[in-house]
């Protein structure tokens, strides 16, 4: 399994749309195939940007299956509006499980 962190900035005025809009979009992701997971973390500290944090099967579930599907469209469609500039995105894997 590996994990898509992308991170998002989103203009000051958007939050709660923006979280009412991944809200939406969960669904989305249930339906991709490989997707395992999916969460939204707030940085506490710089509060406009937001960790992606999505578990896939595999890293072509994420980069070829789902950037190339209707699903990526509806994603994009839902949130695109409130970034303040592009996501930055990259993907980890577990090296080590703690506790």
């Amino acid at each position: 399994m590996i994990y898509e962190v992308a991170e998002l900035y989103i203009k000051p005025d958007a939050h709660q749309a923006f979280q009412a809009a991944v809200t939406q979009a969960i669904p989305v992701f249930k339906a991709a195939k490989g997707c395992i997971s999916m969460r939204l973390d707030r940085d506490i500290e710089v509060p406009d940007t937001y960790h992606l944090v999505v578990g896939w099967e595999t890293l072509d579930n994420h980069v070829v299956d789902f950037r190339g599907s209707e699903g990526f469209v509806t994603w994009r469609g839902l949130v695109g509006g409130y970034f303040a500039q592009p996501p930055k995105v990259e993907h980890f894997n577990t090296v080590v499980n703690g506790f």
